[in-house]
């Protein structure tokens, strides 16, 4: 495994990251979740992505990892890095949403106890939720690095201004922000222009989700949706209507320029994001062991000609 400086921290962190956002819910199989931990941290990779909402059912996700932790992972804590956030809908009521320093703090408390971990090695608000003011939510932060529940913080997914706003707050607090999480890959290219280069001239560290558009940008979906796909099933966020004819072209003559590399689409996929030298790491999301040595291929071959560039770039814009 190859591992990056994240940002201005002396923390290097692994270039693909394993995301428990999908496949680590209640509703999966735990012998599967197992395995892919395991799997993943014998490969090198350290850094796991964790939320309070992940599941589903909402929390179950940390529940698992917390269990697998304790069972086959407790002696190597200190060879991991854990993450963990919190701002979008977890519990009912006002106060299990948002960014308020009520609804940060006290999910931090839980995640703590789902997980079975004393602290985690850095916590994001997960979401700029349009009504916290951005100082509220990252003195939640501050504090609980002060309270020795996180060592680092982190934001993902805020707009550009709260973006640099944070990153103010954060510096003059003297606790900068580490990671700066942003949807990233072929079909979706909103981050590249503004937030991943603030982040990196800020001196944050990026890690980028979602490099494989939810399974698009595999070729899975070439001959209608599998029935195990996540556009097959009632929990996924990947809907049926977001596998139109258009991605599905696109993705078949990617897949065809990925095999002229030597590369699968899905490992030419990942090496698309990792090219930008912006990017620390990247969470890939997978539904077996399999998947994540398939995954780990892609860094054979992260290098681009100007040509290759072009050409993804022309094969989005023509099947938009």
């Amino acid at each position: 495994m190859e591992y990056r400086q994240c940002g201005k921290s002396g923390v290097l962190l692994p270039r693909l990251s394993l995301g428990l956002w999908h496949n680590f819910g209640d509703v999966d199989d735990y012998g599967n979740a197992r395995d892919m931990l395991l799997t993943a941290f014998d490969q090198g990779i350290c850094h796991f992505d964790l939320a309070n909402n992940y599941g589903p059912s909402p929390g179950s996700a940390e529940t698992t990892f917390g269990k697998i932790l304790k069972q086959d992972l407790a002696t190597h804590r200190d060879e991991m890095f854990i993450s963990s956030k919190a701002a979008h809908r977890m519990w009912s009521g006002v106060y299990g949403d948002g960014g308020s320093r009520k609804n940060l703090i006290a999910s931090c408390d839980q995640s703590l106890r789902r997980t079975g971990l004393d602290y985690f090695d850095v916590f994001y608000c997960h979401r700029y939720d349009g009504v916290t003011p951005v100082e509220e939510s990252m003195q939640a932060l501050v504090d609980l690095v002060h309270q020795g529940k996180a060592l680092y913080v982190g934001i993902s997914k805020f707009p550009y201004e709260e973006q640099m706003q944070a990153y103010d707050y954060l510096q003059k607090a003297h606790v900068p922000c580490l990671l700066s999480q942003y949807r990233c890959n072929i079909f979706d290219q909103k981050a590249k222009k503004m937030n991943i280069p603030l982040a990196a001239n800020s001196g944050s560290g990026v890690i980028c989700f979602s490099p494989l558009a939810q399974g698009l940008l595999t070729g899975k979906y070439s001959n209608g949706i599998p029935a195990d796909s996540r556009a097959a099933k009632e929990t996924g966020f990947l809907q049926k209507s977001e596998v139109t004819p258009e991605c599905v072209e696109a993705a078949r003559q990617l897949a065809a320029m990925a095999a002229e590399r030597g590369q699968s689409l899905a490992e030419m996929a990942l090496a698309w994001v990792l090219n930008d030298p912006d990017v620390t790491s990247l969470i890939i999301g997978t539904s077996s062991p399999r998947h994540i040595l398939q995954n780990i291929k892609a860094l054979e071959n992260t290098e681009f000609s100007e040509e290759e560039l072009s050409r993804i770039d022309e094969i989005v814009a023509g099947n938009e």
